[in-house]
């Protein structure tokens, strides 16, 4: 009889600072991944480090994860250094790290590449940031200026050290090493090993620990894969009209977090689907019952986290929709696995959104597999749909149940009302279908595009002293020109707390508005980007729920933490918050908030 394999390493069993922790659980991260699993323990012990593991295998939190927990907040010079390829990749990891050190009060993360401004840099630098992250051309640039000091550095990571090796960056990165103290800790990580790189570990690498992971990326044959581009529709109305459409028994949706799980749950069965959410915080009898009812048919869709669905095996799973995209290739391919099993037909669809489209990539290499982009169902697509079930439900009504009695009840109907069988059936049919219109609404996409009105940095202000022109950047308490009415609703300027520095653009904010408040594109006014916030025209008087909720929305790893420009919030059941507006004859904010409820309904 063998014995039972030992139960996963959790994040909880590593000595991972407190923040950090807390952090990881924030993302839902619930077990390391293997290359996570063998690197965070001699990184928190200060070792030097070589791992090999290809892309997509959780490698950035394998380092980062660790390092941040070494960092000491009280200093603002830099004491770790990250070293990637590419500057997509260097934005990448910076949000990662953002996003792991969330709770390490006075955190400091500065991506520079090339094709940023310089300016911009040496502002950002002088700020003081404990973590760098840049390619290896702008790094040089910077210690060179001497605008960059290493002296403090406590540790160094080279991230996809062969990509950067055939990009010709190998002399830079041999340069940049000698620039730093010989004291601090090296991490190198790089998918393949060639001679090059293991030189360069053996001359400037402390007796490293040397890691390499083997992954199995091996995906089904007998899975269809297929990919849609978040843009225009809000996910969940993507998502819905996958659902009208497509022929699905029982379906999974992974999300990456176990509170999303309960959310989404809660919707999909608020749009009449029979869900239930499945996550790690479930004690085994509730997972146990879960699972049952999907097996009977007691359930046709559970939205999951990956360790929640690992190993789960019901053969009526026809479909697996990614509805956040995993951190990783072999997180996918698990995913996947839980439809097309045993030699039956699978469907896998993963959500992307532009951003994402690096991982996409990943995916399909670690795959060696295409995943072809997918056309949403267009409204007509699902009114037809509605329309051939609904005429399948007659037909078998008619083959299967005596109708005589209410037959003789339409004769009798007509001859009182002087009506025909067909306005009676049209009738019937109506009040059938009145909460699910056999003609599906129309939803009115969200086109990203917006354009900003920018003054020339330099040129901002122009006449008034640079301390008063900062203080009110600060603030952003300036006196505005009201925002222009919408289709009749009035519209206040909001503050949210992310700006240029922090990589936004407006499609971004358009997005985390349009996804969290429901809100139409019409409605998401003129945007204008500051350096540490930006500014946003919406309707005013917003209800309370919906101002919460975009009070508390992320964006570029940041909280939108809106506000109402010149002070106030918006309006609660009492009416107790005005939105003030200094304009002679504008009525109060309750009548403009029951104005905006008559006008807009998307909330």
């Amino acid at each position: 009889m063998s014995s039972p394999s030992p139960s996963p390493l959790t994040f909880d069993q590593l000595a991972l600072a407190a923040p950090v922790l807390k952090a990881v659980a924030d993302v839902g991260y619930e077990i390391p991944s293997p290359i996570q699993a063998e690197s965070i323990p001699p990184l928190l012990e200060g070792r030097d480090l070589v791992g090999q593991a290809q892309t997509g295998t959780g490698k950035t939190a394998a380092f980062a994860l660790p390092l941040l927990s070494r960092l000491d907040m009280n200093q603002r010079q830099p004491q770790l250094l990250i070293l990637a390829p590419t500057r997509e990749l260097a934005i990448q990891v910076s949000e990662a790290c953002q996003t792991y050190a969330r709770h390490m009060k006075g955190f400091h993360v500065l991506p520079i590449y090339g094709g940023q401004s310089m300016s911009t840099q040496l502002r950002q630098l002088k700020r003081g940031a404990q973590v760098i992250v840049g390619t290896p051309g702008r790094v040089m640039d910077h210690l060179r200026r001497k605008t960059l000091d290493l002296s403090q550095l406590r540790a160094l990571v080279l991230d996809e050290a062969d990509e950067m090796l055939k990009m010709g960056f190998i002399d830079d990165v041999e340069w940049i090493l000698e620039q730093t103290p010989e004291t601090r800790q090296i991490a190198l990580f790089s998918a393949t090993m060639p001679e090059t790189i293991r030189r360069i570990a053996r001359r400037h690498l402390n007796d490293p620990i040397e890691i390499k992971i083997k992954t199995k990326t091996a995906t089904v044959e007998t899975i269809s894969q297929s990919y849609w581009q978040v843009s225009g529709l809000h996910k969940l109305d993507a998502l819905t009209r996958i659902l009208e459409v497509e022929a699905f028994d029982a379906m999974i949706v992974f999300v990456r977090t176990k509170n999303a799980t309960a959310e989404l749950a809660e919707k999909l069965e608020a749009r009449g689907y029979a869900s239930a959410a499945l996550n790690g915080d479930m004690n085994q009898a509730l997972r146990e019952k879960t699972v049952e009812q999907l097996k009977n048919r007691g359930l046709d869709i559970v939205v999951a986290t990956d360790v929640a669905a690992r190993g789960l095996d019901v053969e009526r799973i026809s479909h697996v929709v990614n509805y956040d995209i995993p951190y990783d290739a072999e997180a996918y391919v698990h995913r996947i696995g839980r439809t097309g099993r045993a030699g039956r037909k699978g469907n896998a669809i993963l959500f992307v959104a532009p951003r994402e489209k690096r991982m996409l990539r990943t995916i399909e290499n670690a795959t060696k597999q295409r995943i072809t982009a997918m056309q949403l169902p267009t409204r007509e697509d699902v009114s037809n749909r509605r329309i051939t079930e609904f005429k399948q439900q007659i037909a078998e009504t008619i083959e299967s149940q005596d109708l005589g009695f209410f037959e003789e009840l339409i004769v009798q109907y007509e001859g009182e009302h002087n009506v025909s069988a067909t306005e009676i059936a049209a009738a019937l049919a109506y009040l059938m279908q009145k909460k699910r219109p056999l003609a599906a609404k129309e939803v009115r996409e969200v086109k990203p595009q917006r354009q900003v009105e920018r003054a020339p940095r330099d040129h901002r202000h122009k006449g008034k002293g640079a301390a008063g022109r900062d203080a009110r950047e600060q603030r952003g308490d300036r006196p505005r020109k009201r925002a222009e009415a919408v289709d009749g609703v009035e519209m206040s300027t909001y503050r949210i707390e992310v700006g240029r520095e922090h990589g936004v653009l407006p499609k971004n904010i358009v997005g985390a508005i349009a996804n969290e408040a429901g809100l139409e594109n019409r409605y998401i006014g003129h945007i204008k980007l500051h350096d540490t916030y930006s500014t946003v025209d919406l309707p005013s008087g917003m209800p309370k729920e919906v101002f919460n909720d975009l009070k508390h929305a992320w964006v570029c790893n940041r909280k939108l933490a809106i506000s109402v420009v010149g002070g106030g919030d918006c309006g609660d059941s009492a009416g107790k918050d005005r939105v003030r507006h200094h304009k002679k004859g504008v009525k109060s904010s309750e009548d403009k908030r029951e104005k905006t409820r008559n006008k807009h309904k998307n909330y």
